[in-house]
């Protein structure tokens, strides 16, 4: 039995759709709730609003009853902090009846599942955010080796970034020490970038998007087998 996904985003994200579906082809095509959002980067004032809108923009899809819930704001979830964030994923579960993994959350579960203690960052966040990543990923047990930004202060500044600038950016980013590279936020297009620099680096590279698609991946296989267990053939 197939599977209904919901990719929760910001309004402005034009990036984490397509590669979600290129990941995860057997969820495709993700419907999809798009966030309203100021112009600006978002900041821990913007929360309460966010939140709001977050439960508004899912309010339509509920009619279709989605297996799985994916929440796909990653500066929401720093912003938030660890409890910020899982009271997000509650309020989504319970909203909509579904298993809910957040891209936060994913980034936290593919880097333990990796066993990496410290790792190097690319973000295209301003100061407050990147701050919250560094405490996210403290929570975790995971260091910040290195922290490097584009420090976009608009949303249409974020959406210019390209791959080529991502993959130069990790590469001016990491270290010849780094264990891991993490390359934060499901706007900055990373679908070949990640496996490109994994090649190149030889150590465990992730960014938002895939990360979340491997924990997605992860758990709507555990959601087949409850159907299958819950709708047994005749």
């Amino acid at each position: 039995m197939k599977c209904k996904a919901l990719l929760v985003v910001p309004a402005n994200n034009t990036t984490m759709e397509a590669e979600m579906n290129a990941l995860c082809p057997d969820m495709a095509p993700f419907l999809v709730a798009r966030v309203k959002r100021p112009a600006r980067t978002l900041t821990l004032e913007d929360l309460p609003a966010y939140r709001q809108s977050t439960l508004e923009a899912v309010e339509p899809f509920i009619d279709q009853k989605p297996d799985l819930v994916v929440y796909g704001c990653t500066a929401a979830g720093f912003l938030g902090g660890p409890d910020g964030n899982a009271l997000m994923v509650e309020a989504l579960r319970q909203r909509t009846g579904a298993t809910v993994v957040s891209t936060a959350g994913a980034m936290e579960a593919v880097l333990q599942h990796e066993g990496v203690t410290e790792t190097a960052v690319v973000t295209p966040y301003l100061v407050p955010v990147n701050d919250g990543l560094r405490s996210y990923l403290d929570h975790a047990g995971v260091r910040v080796e290195v922290l490097n930004s584009f420090l976009c202060e608009t949303v249409a500044a974020l959406g210019e970034i390209t791959e080529d600038q991502v993959r130069e950016k990790a590469l001016a980013t990491v270290t010849a020490g780094s264990n891991a590279l993490f390359i934060a936020c499901s706007q900055l297009p990373t679908l070949n970038v990640v496996p490109e620099l994994r090649d190149q680096l030889g150590i465990p590279v992730w960014s938002s998007i895939r990360a979340t698609a491997w924990v997605a991946e992860r758990a709507m296989a555990s959601e087949r087998d409850r159907l299958k267990w819950n709708h047994p053939k005749t």
